[in-house]
């Protein structure tokens, strides 16, 4: 069905006035900073100066209400959908990746996707071969955006990514890796969780990527859930939702659109949502009392996306729909009751979690019903984007439902500055990404994370004057952004950057040299319940009499699976900024500073923390 172009024109231009009106600018042009203009402090709650950022000219209600008007409603349909697309490269991918373009989309690059599906946005991943280098990806964003320029609407495209940072980077280094969520957890500081967002931000935007999947607004109550963990900021609703909103404040400060997920919660569950459909048993009052308080201070700080979850939540709609597809949790809730009225857009729609009740031609039409706008990476792009249209040709969506969504992402882009300038340069990457102004910053946030668990025997901190022996070995878990360690080699380059003489082994190796060796270290990767490798490592390292560091790199929980030892930290993940800053704790060039955000269920309450004396 079609509406009148005076029908339409009138209804585009009343709704963008209401969704504009101030919003656009309260998002500032940023400036170069001068060699003469100061930067604040890591922790200063102030804007930095940080880089040159896209503008905050928007288009006016006429401008577009004419752009609206001119969309056929394929352009409008595709505007939705958020996609993946293979290649370090908008027009020149690698063979095997034009082969995977042409295998799932019909198209060999992905300019010609956003061509032939009227792409509203790319999502980038490193495994679809997108993110490389800083300026490789900036010579991605503006091919895309000389893609989406090129075709009829001429609408230029959201690019987006999930960097949370922490335990998941899509882009590593030369960029800056900073602390995750549940690392500024510990460290408590909301000055420094704004502080990281903004610097996420500015390196994001320098890339051409303007909406990042962050920050998580989940309250992480269940140590055995396998999904979210370390990726919230804790257990305390009101800490996490003081560092939600902060973060929300650093993205967009920096020009960038944060997304506030997993709607309604995700922090309970203990089935990961991209194998399974999750069930969360909160009562009413407990959802209010624990999941809501960081999305209303998301909503209230004006957060420009909400990603929903995939989980079924029965106590806020019975029928046993994911919260993705439900209209009273999306509607009723986001909508209405927390007054959302930014962009709602799916978590990935190729999860299992979303596609356990219905097939991938039902799931894009029931998002859109609940209440969803953006669709993000549908599993068949071509069969999600009929299905939408089949459905408005059938009247069960309508051409104005459609409108709605593409009118709240047409004000994301305009208050995000992509209709003002939607490109980038070699010039804007060098002035804002892995600045040694910005590695710096990292490094100061992260030096207040790391949480000292355990020290009965006061073995630290260790004397680095004395140049003690040190042993470091555990699990070398993959890099988060491929970029970084392992994780052991990179501890013992630290401590021994410090004055201690460190080298790193395998744990077939570990206890046998460990004799002579002033104190082992062990790092420690999500040591499950009862007997296992890791908890054997220790029992075996702690018979030979050696003092053992235990250093948990991921989730905090391990100690209370494993002997005590003569010392235990925390460091919330094993990127190399947060081990440098362990090292410095282990050796006193640091005081320790964190506290659980989480407790220890059997060892440590919640806000434990040990300082030296």
């Amino acid at each position: 069905m079609s509406y009148h172009a005076s029908r339409r024109t009138l209804l585009t231009a009343a709704a963008l006035a209401a969704v504009t009106a101030g919003g656009a600018a309260s998002v500032a042009r940023g400036s170069r900073p001068t060699p003469d203009q100061p930067r604040p402090a890591p922790d200063d709650p102030r804007p930095a100066p940080d880089d040159p950022r896209p503008g905050d000219r928007a288009p006016g209600p006429e401008h577009a209400a004419r752009l609206l008007g001119r969309m056929s409603l394929e352009e409008k349909v595709g505007q939705l959908f958020v996609s993946r697309a293979y290649g370090h490269s908008a027009t020149d991918p690698d063979p095997a990746d034009a082969e995977k373009n042409l295998a799932q989309f019909g198209v060999r690059t992905a300019a010609e996707l956003v061509s032939r599906y009227h792409l509203g946005g790319v999502i980038y991943f490193a495994w679809a071969r997108n993110t490389r280098t800083p300026h490789q990806i900036a010579e991605l964003s503006n091919g895309l955006q000389r893609a989406a320029a090129a075709t009829g609407a001429g609408v230029p495209l959201l690019l987006s990514t999930d960097q949370e940072h922490g335990i998941i980077a899509r882009i590593g280094k030369p960029a800056t890796l900073l602390p995750g969520a549940m690392a500024l957890g510990a460290g408590g500081s909301t000055a420094a969780a704004r502080r990281a967002g903004r610097i996420a931000g500015t390196e994001l935007a320098s890339m051409g990527i303007r909406q990042d999947y962050a920050p998580v607004a989940d309250v992480n109550v269940n140590p055995a859930n396998p999904v979210i963990g370390v990726r919230s900021f804790g257990a305390d609703p009101r800490a996490v939702a003081g560092l939600v909103a902060a973060q929300v404040g650093g993205y967009q400060g920096a020009g960038v659109a944060a997304t506030a997920k997993h709607f309604p919660g995700h922090g309970d569950t203990e089935t990961d949502s991209h194998v399974g459909l999750p069930v969360m048993r909160h009562t009413r009052a407990r959802w209010e009392e624990l999941d809501e308080p960081p999305f209303r201070a998301a909503v209230a700080a004006g957060v420009d996306a909400v990603m929903t979850a995939h989980i079924v939540f029965p106590a806020l709609d019975p029928s046993q729909d994911p919260a993705t597809l439900s209209h009273p949790i999306v509607t009723g809730i986001l909508r209405e009751r927390l007054g959302f009225r930014g962009v709602v857009v799916t978590d990935a729609l190729d999860m299992a979690g979303v596609r356990q009740k219905y097939g991938d031609d039902r799931i894009p039409v029931l998002a859109l019903k609940a209440g969803c706008d953006q669709l993000l990476n549908a599993p068949d792009l071509a069969l999600a984007q009929r299905a939408v249209l089949a459905a408005v040709a059938a009247g069960e969506l309508s051409e104005a439902r459609i409108e709605e969504s593409v009118l709240r992402i047409l004000e994301l882009k305009a208050r995000r500055g992509l209709f003002a300038d939607p490109y980038t340069s070699a010039e804007r990457v060098d002035a804002a990404t892995g600045t040694a102004a910005h590695l710096a910053a990292a490094d100061a946030i992260a030096a207040g994370t790391t949480t000292l668990l355990a020290n009965p025997d006061k073995l630290l901190p260790l004397d680095p004057g004395a140049a003690p022996r040190l042993l470091v070995t555990g699990t070398d878990p993959a890099s988060p952004s491929g970029t970084t360690g392992p994780p052991t080699s990179v501890l013992a380059r630290e401590l021994t950057a410090l004055g201690c003489r460190a080298s790193a082994v395998a744990p077939a190796r570990a206890v046998a040299a460990a004799p002579g060796h002033a104190a082992v270290l062990v790092c420690t990767y999500n040591v499950p319940d009862g007997e296992s490798p890791q908890r054997t490592l220790v029992t075996e390292l702690l018979a030979t009499g050696v003092p053992v560091v235990v250093v948990a790199i991921r989730n905090p929980y391990d100690p209370a699976r494993l002997p005590r030892c003569a010392a235990e930290l925390a460091t919330y993940s094993w990127t190399d900024v947060e081990l440098r800053a362990a090292a410095r704790v282990i050796t006193g060039a640091v005081r320790p500073a964190g506290r659980l955000p989480v407790p220890v269920p059997g060892r440590y309450p919640l806000g434990h923390g040990l300082a030296y004396g």
